[in-house]
């Protein structure tokens, strides 16, 4: 399936909209995704089928994305607050010495709304950067790894880094999703109206 993504910055918030390009049975499907650094993030899809925009509320945020091992709530980021963190130590992940970081949810209803009942994430120690995200099931057993195979600096005056390849492998069903950004850009003069459910129908 082949996608196209925008994603702008307005401080504490991130705004990303993604549309589907091919092939013809979801072509024009999209979601927009506000991401809040302390808050719930809002997500809206667009099925062109049906002509119709919706938001998707918290207990749908869980479900599978477009048929594939990530889920909505992997196509955001998480609230830093809907989680408690611990440091468990280093390991080299890739070849980069990264923090190894336990993340709990901190109720029922986070665990409820993401799908899982912990997670451990590995940050590089230079550059901040996640390497890998090891999930764990509502029972608390092994359920997927996300590893990020390649990382390219997109703005070096800012020190920015894109993920460009990425594998979800889900451990309990033996199947995987991945991301694979061909082209991309920066463009500091990107409309707000790319950000809108009107743009999400175009």
């Amino acid at each position: 399936r082949q996608t196209s993504m925008a994603t702008k910055s307005y401080g504490e918030t991130e705004k990303r909209i993604i549309k589907f390009l091919s092939p013809a049975d979801v072509k024009g499907t999209g979601l927009l995704i506000f991401d809040y650094e302390n808050d719930d993030d809002a997500m809206w899809i667009y099925m062109p089928a049906i002509r119709k925009t919706r938001r998707i509320v918290s207990s749908e945020k869980s479900n599978s994305f477009m048929g594939s091992e990530f889920t909505n709530a992997d196509m955001a980021t998480s609230s830093i607050n809907d989680f408690d963190y611990q440091t468990l130590g280093s390991r080299i992940i890739n070849g980069t010495n990264c923090y190894e970081i336990k993340a709990l949810p901190v109720n029922d209803d986070v665990s409820d709304k993401e799908g899982y009942s912990k997670k451990v994430i590995y940050i590089g120690k230079t550059d901040f950067v996640m390497r890998r995200v090891v999930f764990y099931d509502l029972d608390g057993e092994l359920l997927k790894i996300l590893n990020v195979e390649e990382i390219k600096m997109i703005d070096t005056k800012n020190k920015t880094y894109l993920a460009t390849n990425m594998t979800m492998e889900n451990l309990q069903t033996g199947r995987k999703s991945v991301i694979n950004m061909d082209e991309y850009q920066l463009n500091n003069s990107l409309s707000d109206s790319y950000f809108t459910t009107d743009y999400l129908e175009e």
